[in-house]
C-alpha cells in the first residue's frame, strides 16, 4: 500500500497553489515544521516541499492541515469569500430532502463547519455505513437516535450529544416511529457532493 506522501500529486496537479499560505498559517499556529509534519503524518522534508511549492497536497491532506492549523480549506487555498451574516433566521432556513431525511441549513454556507437541523424519519437509512474525513457533533432535540460507532451501539435521548471522528464507521437511525430531530455540525470539505453528508443515496456515500 502506498504511503500518503507517495500518493500526493506533484507540482502539475490541478489544485490551486497552496504554498504561499501553508508556511504563514503554520507560523500563525505557532507550530514548528517538525511538529506540524508529525501531526499531519508527514516527514518534515515532505511538508517543506509542500510549503515551497515543490509538491501539492491531496484533498485529504488539505483537510488534515486545515484542522491542525485551526483554519479552513478555503483559507489554505487562498480563497476569499464575501462577508457572511452571522445570524440565520428561522424564516430563512429552507428545507432540503435527501434519502428521506429533511435538512435545514442552520449556519452560513462555505465555512469550515456546516451546521444543520435534521429530521430523521423512522426506518430510513439505518443500514448505511458512513466513513469520511472530518469530525461530527450532534445534539438530540426530539425523539431517540440509535448511533453505531465502530463496534459499539448507543441510544441517545433528547439532551444527549455525541462528538466523534468521521473516519470511525458510523450509522444513524431513528428509534421512535415519530422520528428524531437533531442539531448536527460537521467539518468537511465544502463542495456540492459534500453539502449534505448525513443522507447519501447508495453509491454516493461521503
Amino acid at each position: 500500500m502506498s504511503s500518503p506522501e507517495e500518493t500526493e500529486p506533484g507540482p502539475a496537479a490541478d489544485l490551486p497553489a497552496v504554498a504561499p499560505q501553508l508556511r504563514a498559517l503554520r507560523r500563525r499556529a505557532s507550530l514548528t515544521l517538525e511538529a506540524a509534519a508529525g501531526a499531519a503524518g508527514l516527514s518534515p522534508a515532505h511538508l517543506s516541499r509542500l510549503e515551497t511549492g515543490q509538491r501539492q497536497p491531496s484533498l485529504p491532506m488539505l483537510l488534515a492541515l486545515a484542522r491542525i492549523y485551526g483554519t479552513t480549506v478555503s483559507e489554505l487555498l487562498g480563497e476569499t469569500v464575501a462577508d457572511r451574516d452571522a445570524i440565520v433566521r428561522a424564516s430563512d432556513m429552507e428545507s432540503t430532502r435527501a434519502g428521506g431525511w429533511t435538512y435545514w441549513q442552520a449556519g452560513a454556507p462555505g465555512r469550515g463547519m456546516q451546521a444543520l437541523r435534521v429530521h430523521v424519519p423512522y426506518s430510513t437509512q439505518g443500514d448505511i455505513v458512513r466513513v469520511h474525513p472530518g469530525e461530527e457533533w450532534l445534539y438530540i432535540l426530539k425523539g431517540r437516535l440509535r448511533l453505531r460507532l465502530g463496534d459499539s451501539a448507543h441510544i441517545l435521548a433528547p439532551g444527549d450529544s455525541a462528538h466523534f471522528d468521521s473516519l470511525t464507521p458510523h450509522r444513524l437511525a431513528a428509534v421512535d416511529h415519530d422520528g428524531t430531530e437533531l442539531l448536527f455540525v460537521h467539518t468537511l470539505l465544502q463542495s456540492p457532493t459534500a453539502a449534505l453528508c448525513l443522507g447519501p443515496t447508495p453509491g454516493e456515500m461521503p
